[in-house]
């Protein structure tokens, strides 16, 4: 089909909108690539626009979207530099770490809700709305005059940042074919390439220069001006498609009071409020009891907790006896590839931070390397995973088979890097050894991020993609804040322990500002008795980290044995031009 069939050939229009029979098609377009009439009205848009679209739009749409990602990625690395000195600048530097849990709770449960808008109002309507919440954080930030006016920015900024990504994700999954989709995700992606090495220097510049407020009004603008065209192509095709007379027509006759009603229900509104209430209530405990008194015992934490727990599983009975429209098929939610699906992915969440939590400090102390020095290797994690990403998708796209790549490659590499950096944590060790086992745990977690994606969507049909992404990322977001609580919980256990076990005696009464002050542990010259004991105690610590995480993916294997060894290649989820 040419570049303009669909265009000129207007005459014979379906009548998709007047009735379920198609009197005549417009050339190069059959039966098979009408709208599914069963989607839900999202998917049957978006599956109009790729039917009704050129080659050359879908190559234009993913130009845009590899951009987007660039400047996503300098965006997230440079609000993470920045926060610091934002609340430094209101004397609350303290708050840092509040400011980005609250923030970054709220902005993963809040995909669940923007996966309902995609589907019930439209892809291009939930992209904007993303844009417009994205680019009003970031304004806020630029012009907060205190901590309280830029936690609320941070909140709008992170719902609407998340939510980007995940529109984007989802866009990718409504356009390419189960075969190449590993692969498409795993290119828009590739930018973290460079913008991991980019976050730095703009922000060192701004802080430097003009300030961070100017950094904050500089992406406000170019976020919109990046994100846009893409909005502007989907509707342009959505337009067209009408006019071919592949969308279809809805006169609902509808008052007012039953759209509200008639939302609510699309929407499941009640299942939404519930998982969404119960996730946050489950998660912010995780995260905020070193901030109480009591730690756990605090009544907040404990009653956080309860709640959540008793929320999420209202949700579940909710679900299965009571919902008119599911929010998630029960039946899906039951099937061993999608549980398994969810399991991998709060095991890599849950390995991931407990193993990185303390690593950009135990570089610095234990392997005497600067900051600089340290943040190379640790974004050596982004690098490879993002370019073995690419490797597992062009092996998912030849063989069509995801099991084997996680099972046979992407876990046990996961555990033996793991378990070698066990070995090779000690003071005496070689850098390089270490940088060596970075490279195995991130070629895994390349391969294990792209498998696990591919497995959960092909367990589902099309109308149910944006759904299932977005309970994945829930799932990483619970297994996020698991892994940071057993990580806080061994350092705070070991480390002090420890530490105060090696000290020579001297250096006793300042114990304290040692155990809480990394300058303070630096300045000890390499070699001296005190320097050495910091640096065993950092590495018992760095080990039990390593164990921890290490045992996780006894989850992760469990989880990818319960796959289905489904074969990609065939399976028609998307229509139209798709990759």
């Amino acid at each position: 089909m040419g570049p303009t069939d669909t265009e000129t050939n207007t005459k014979g229009a379906l009548d998709y909108g007047q009735n379920d029979t198609v009197h005549s098609l417009p050339d190069g377009i059959d039966e098979d690539s009408l709208p599914d009439a069963e989607a839900q009205p999202g998917v049957q848009d978006m599956e109009a626009v790729t039917v009704a679209w050129t080659r050359n739009s879908l190559i234009f749409a993913y130009s845009m979207i590899w951009l987007t990602y660039f400047v996503e990625g300098m965006l997230s690395g440079t609000t993470g530099a920045l926060s610091p000195y934002v609340t430094s600048a209101f004397a609350l530097h303290s708050l840092t770490p509040t400011v980005g849990i609250l923030s970054s709770v709220i902005g993963g449960v809040t995909n669940l809700t923007i996966a309902k808008i995609l589907d019930v109002f439209g892809r291009p309507q939930g992209y904007l709305f993303c844009i417009f919440i994205a680019t009003m954080g970031l304004i806020m930030m630029a012009a907060c005059n205190n901590v309280e006016a830029y936690a609320a920015a941070q909140v709008f900024y992170t719902v609407g940042n998340s939510g980007l990504q995940y529109s984007l994700s989802v866009f990718v999954a409504d356009t390419s074919t189960l075969r190449n989709r590993g692969l498409m995700q795993a290119i828009v992606t590739s930018p973290n390439l460079i913008t991991c090495w980019l976050a730095g220097p703009i922000s060192e510049g701004f802080l430097e220069g003009p300030g961070w407020r100017w950094a904050f009004g500089m992406f406000s603008i170019l976020v919109p001006a990046i994100t846009l065209p893409l909005f502007g192509l989907l509707i342009k095709n959505y337009n067209k498609a009408k006019r071919l007379g592949l969308v279809k027509k809805s006169d609902s006759h509808r008052t007012p009071l039953q759209s509200v009603l008639y939302y609510c229900r699309e929407f499941d509104a009640i299942g939404l409020l519930l998982i969404s209430a119960g996730v946050a209530l489950f998660l912010l405990p995780f995260n905020l009891y070193t901030l109480q008194a009591k730690g756990w015992n605090s009544p907040l934490v404990i009653s956080m907790l309860v709640v959540g727990i008793l929320l999420i599983i209202s949700f579940a009975v909710w679900e299965k006896f009571f919902a008119p429209v599911t929010f998630f098929p029960y039946s899906l939610l039951l099937d061993r590839t999608v549980l398994g699906a969810c399991l991998l992915s709060m095991c890599l969440f849950i390995s991931f931070f407990c193993w990185s939590s303390f690593f950009s400090s135990f570089l610095q102390v234990v392997n005497n390397l600067s900051v600089e020095k340290a943040s190379y290797v640790v974004q050596t994690y982004t690098v490879c995973s993002v370019v073995c990403a690419v490797g597992a998708g062009t092996l998912i796209h030849y063989t069509g088979r995801f099991k084997p790549i996680a099972l046979y490659l992407g876990v046990p590499l996961s555990i033996f890097g793991l378990g070698l950096m066990i070995h090779f944590r000690t003071p005496n060790g070689n850098i390089g050894y270490i940088v060596m086992c970075q490279i195995f745990i991130s070629v895994a977690a390349g391969v294990v991020i792209i498998c696990d994606e591919i497995a959960i969507l092909a367990a589902a049909s099309h109308q149910h993609v944006a759904v299932c992404i977005a309970v994945l990322g829930m799932f990483g977001n619970i297994g996020g804040a698991v892994g940071l609580t057993i990580a806080s919980a061994i350092w705070q256990d070991v480390f002090p322990k420890k530490l105060m076990e090696l000290l020579p005696v001297e250096d006793l009464p300042n114990f304290l500002f040692i155990y809480g002050d990394i300058t303070t542990q630096l300045s000890y010259p390499v070699g001296s008795p005190t320097r050495l004991a910091i640096q065993m105690a950092y590495g018992e610590a760095q080990k039990w980290l390593l164990v921890a995480g290490t045992a996780s993916w006894v989850v992760g294997a469990a989880g990818v044995l319960m796959w289905r060894d489904i074969n990609v290649i065939g399976i028609k989820q998307a229509k139209g031009h798709v990759w």
